[in-house]
Parts: C-alpha cells; structure tokens; sequence
C-alpha cells in the first residue's frame, strides 16, 4: 500500500511543478530559472515542516509521509532540472546567472528549510 500513497503523491507533485513552471513560464522572461527555484524553495520549505511533524510521537503517519513528503515533494522538487538549467546557462554564456542561481539555490534551499522546522516547532 505504500507504494499507492507515493504513486499518488507523485502524481500530484508532477502535476503541480509542470503547472507551477508552465504559470511562472508565461510571466517570467528572465535568464534566472526562477520557476525551478521556487518550487524548489517551497519545497524545501514545506520539507522541513513535515520532518517535525512526522517525527513528533504519536499516531503512525509513514503512509502520509509516504504521501507527501516522498511521493509529492519529491515529484515537486527536481534537483535534475536544477543542473540541467545550470548547464544550459553557463553554454549560453551566462556563467554569473548560472552562479547566483547555484548558490542561492542552496542558500534560500537550507534557509526555507530551516524556517520549515522552525515553524513546526512552535506549531
């Protein structure tokens, strides 16, 4: 059955990052990657809040945490296109974009993280 909650995580997760970057895609005419950013961030964000959330004692959640943070947020995030966007940007000459874009990748990645966390925690 944990195979199912994963499979249906992933669907929607894929539905909604190709969705996600179609919408930011028609008003974003930037080099910046901005969509695979943000959902990135977000994902990460939403990430750290359910690692508290789940790792609170209580009820068993694996098949939520099957659900969400496995088959969603790993559908929704994309570390694949993350470098092939980089590696696209530095061929087309635009090595600066491609370096802002790695390090605030990671930077804002573990700050959303972290703020993730932080939240839950006083939830």
């Amino acid at each position: 059955m944990e195979y199912v909650f994963v499979g249906l995580g992933g669907i929607f997760g894929a539905l909604t990052r190709y969705g996600l970057s179609k919408w930011v895609g028609q008003r974003w005419r930037g080099d910046f990657p901005l969509a695979t950013f943000g959902i990135n961030v977000t994902g990460s964000f939403v990430l750290g809040l359910l690692y508290v959330l789940f790792s609170r004692g209580g009820a068993d959640l694996g098949y939520l945490r099957n659900l969400t943070a496995t088959g969603f947020l790993g559908a929704y995030t994309t570390y694949s296109t993350f470098s092939y966007e980089i590696i696209n940007l530095i061929e087309d000459g635009e090595k600066g974009t491609a370096g802002i874009y790695f390090l605030a990748s990671i930077i804002f990645g573990l700050i959303s993280a972290y703020a993730g966390i932080v939240l839950a925690e006083h939830l």
